[in-house]
């Protein structure tokens, strides 16, 4: 094979378009890491819309992960102290099939459990939908979008009736005014920044605001930076709000016609004088006034966050606030402007759309609504009540259920817990208690691989063809481009036979993952995220596509099946852009204000414990280091975690440069070198938090965090705890450079 594959990068919510080919060409010299190992080639794909051709460090190196450590064969073990054996993918059935039946009539099918992955193509997302919610009756699938997305996912649901980012990356390139909160773009999101700065760059009339309480690459391209307290985030939008409102910076007109609630928000508003907002935030009050102008005056204004704002206590508030300032200004709907939350992960977007969380079904339909269920159960030939009208177990529901033993069976894909989870060592602990888990990933070792009964050899984004969507909701068809290794199998294949094998034949009898998808579509026929027009076929074609992508009336969908007229929904006037009509998902057509006094912290500082910890993601690492901790390159880039501590800090409690700190929680303690640097507020501190048990002892960042959630989107505070900081003396050294040879 000699010729080019055009795919998407694997990391981030992105969706950067890459064009991989073999480490062998005709004429040239293999293409070698420093290893020497045959790698494949990867550069970026100047046709894909969404990245133009760009590809940071992570995407340039992707091909170098492929073979380094991965699981080949299944491997089962009785207990969590025994050393795992090789079986048969026929044994490993065969117990898997076992163990779910046992469960489902033993303790019933809401003791089965299952947590997946952004990672997951939606093929497999539709698949294990199919599988739990459906055959199973188990709505108690859920995946790492809980700790991702799942506050955006409420936010736009609550504001315009119907999840999905409203606004697409041509907007980078149109808006008067970028309102960044909540997000490192540079670093976590590093081509759609690049498309915003070099228009930043040339436009010097565009603004730029960013807010967080560190001076990151991203603060420091902007022209104004509000460095706040942590959870002051309403306080800040409700201030600058009450400013739009005093100044008569509102769209009064769109307001009246397009919204319902805002006289609710208007009394909650006026509480916030910019004298109270900039004492909470610990802002000036001219930079308050500074950031309300430039969104008062700008004609177009486009908000981009992330798991600054996603991962909070409060986060659907959050979100909701930040819509509220477009709605009180009626910047929505056209080019340049609307609200636009960055998807963390490759595919979490195709997850959202296939159902992929404990109370989503598929087509962007909730659990709860009769009428959703009942749509589903016919197009699956289900009984009537057989998908539960109960939300399923959330992925932290999950480690209490195993707690409590409710929990009969747990089944892990695609993403690593024993590092990703909040309160690590209780997540550690309950993981340890599972009567029987089953891990189903690429790469081992992995640390959710010491808790495993069954390993299943996974393959990943170059071994299996399916479909990813990124943050603007562009679809791309991502080819094999080289086979499984060893014995690993697609996703959803090893969801499918298990169906099979369970009695669900009829159910699961596909022949690839073309015919998954072309079933899929149909069921988001007159949604919002209506794709009927799209099929692996029409992609491979024409190319990476955005939603809603209707069949045409009187048309054809993607698997050639007739369909009858249908109406165009709010969401289906545009492909580019949502709500360009100003009609919205709600039952009067119009987007909902929510109206939020500012809570705080769920867990604040106090004297005990002064500091808030934040954690975040760098440039060159990706999660649990899962992939990038085995790539040379990125693991230089970074190669052991820190802690950012402000230099009034350290003086105060004598800590100097790399010196080793002592960071201790309620829950937990770790040990990081020291980094002192302006970059961070004073009585903040920021970790990384990628690194795992398997990469550094005990700089587990998320040892220190602690479970509590959004009571709307369910999603843990992973961006904020309390902490005490204690320096470490040169008699008690510990050791957080643990090579890699030394573990895996």
């Amino acid at each position: 094979m000699t010729e080019v594959t055009k795919t998407l990068c694997p990391y981030c919510g992105v969706g950067c378009g890459l064009e991989v080919s073999p480490p062998a060409q005709p004429g040239k010299a293999t293409h070698r890491d420093g290893q020497g190992n045959p790698i494949w080639r990867v550069r970026g794909d100047k046709a894909h819309p969404s990245s133009q051709g760009m590809v940071c460090v992570k995407g340039a190196t992707i091909a170098e992960s492929l073979d380094k450590n991965r699981l080949h064969y299944p491997m089962v073990r009785d207990s969590l102290d025994q050393k795992f054996r090789r079986v048969s993918w026929d044994e490993a059935f065969d117990l898997i099939t076992k163990r779910i039946q046992t469960v489902r009539f033993t303790q019933g099918p809401e003791a089965i459990c299952m947590y997946g992955s952004g990672q997951f193509q939606t093929e497999d997302y539709y698949i294990a939908q199919k599988l739990l919610k459906g055959c199973l009756g188990s709505n108690n699938f859920d995946a790492n979008s809980r700790l991702c997305m799942s506050s955006a996912v409420a936010g736009y649901i609550q504001s315009f009736g119907a999840d999905g980012p409203p606004c697409c990356y041509e907007d980078l390139e149109l808006t008067d005014c970028a309102f960044l909160i909540g997000t490192n773009t540079a670093e976590c999101h590093p081509i759609v920044f690049n498309r915003l700065e070099k228009y930043h760059k040339k436009n010097r009339k565009v603004k730029m605001i960013v807010v967080d309480p560190r001076r990151t690459p991203t603060a420091e391209a902007a022209d104004l930076h509000l460095a706040i307290r942590p959870g002051t985030d309403i306080d800040l939008l409700n201030g600058i709000a009450h400013l739009l409102m005093g100044w008569n910076y509102i769209d009064v007109g769109f307001i009246d016609d397009c919204t319902s609630n805002f006289p609710a928000y208007a009394e909650v508003i006026r509480h916030y004088s910019p004298e109270i907002v900039a004492d909470r935030c610990g802002i000036d009050i001219k930079d308050l006034e500074t950031a309300a102008r430039y969104w008062g005056e700008s004609q177009r204004v486009l908000s981009l966050w992330s798991m600054g704002v996603n991962q909070s206590s409060e986060g659907t508030a959050k979100v909701r606030t930040i819509i509220n300032l477009h709605l009180m200004t009626g910047q929505i709907g056209k080019p340049g402007a609307g609200p636009f939350s960055l998807t963390g992960q490759p595919n979490a977007m195709g997850g959202r759309e296939a159902g992929g969380l404990a109370h989503l079904l598929p087509g962007y339909r909730l659990v709860k609504n009769p009428q959703h269920r009942a749509e589903v159960e016919e197009f699956w030939g289900l009984k009537r009540g057989q998908i539960s009208p109960n939300p399923g177990m959330t992925a932290w529901d999950m480690i209490t259920g195993l707690e409590d033993g409710t929990v009969g069976l747990l089944w892990i894909a695609a993403t690593n817990p024993a590092v990703s989870m909040p309160d690590l060592e209780r997540t550690k602990a309950a993981l340890m208690r599972s009567p029987f888990t089953i891990y189903q990933d690429a790469y081992y070792p992995t640390e959710t691989a010491t808790y495993a009964h069954v390993l299943l050899p996974a393959a990943q984004w170059s071994e299996k063809t399916g479909v990813m969507t990124n943050s603007e909701r562009t679809v791309t068809l991502c080819p094999a481009f080289r086979r499984p290794p060893g014995e690993a199998k697609a996703d959803w294949e090893i969801f499918a036979e298990v169906g099979r094998r369970l009695g669900f034949v009829g159910e699961f009898a596909f022949a690839n993952s073309a015919e998954v998808y072309a079933e899929f579509v149909k069921l988001t026929r007159d949604r919002p995220c209506d794709m009927t027009g799209l099929s692996h076929e029409q992609l491979r074609s024409q190319g990476p596509t955005q939603w809603p992508h209707p069949a045409e009336e009187m048309g054809r969908t993607g698997d050639g099946e007739k369909t009858s007229p249908h109406h165009k929904s709010p969401s289906t006037q545009s492909s580019k852009r949502l709500y360009t009509n100003l009609r919205f998902h709600t039952p009067d057509g119009r987007a909902r204000f929510g109206a939020y006094h500012s809570r705080g912290l769920a867990e604040p500082p106090d004297p005990d414990y002064p500091f808030v910890l934040t954690t975040g993601r760098l440039y060159g690492h990706w999660h649990t280091l899962t992939r990038t901790g085995r790539i040379e390159k990125t693991r230089q880039m970074h190669p052991e975690p820190f802690i950012e501590i402000h230099p009034r800090d350290a003086a105060r409690l004598e800590i100097t440069d790399n010196q080793l700190v002592e960071v201790r929680s309620r829950r937990s303690k770790t040990f990081f070198p020291a980094k002192i640097t302006k970059a961070i507020a004073p009585g903040t501190v920021f970790v990384p938090m990628h690194w795992g048990a398997l990469w550094a002892d005990n700089a587990e960042a998320n040892a220190l965090t602690h479970p509590e959630s959004c009571p709307d989107s369910l999603q843990p505070e992973l961006k904020a705890c309390a902490v005490q900081l204690i320096p470490v003396t040169a008699e008690l050294t510990v050791n957080t450079k643990v090579s890699i040879a030394a573990k895996i």
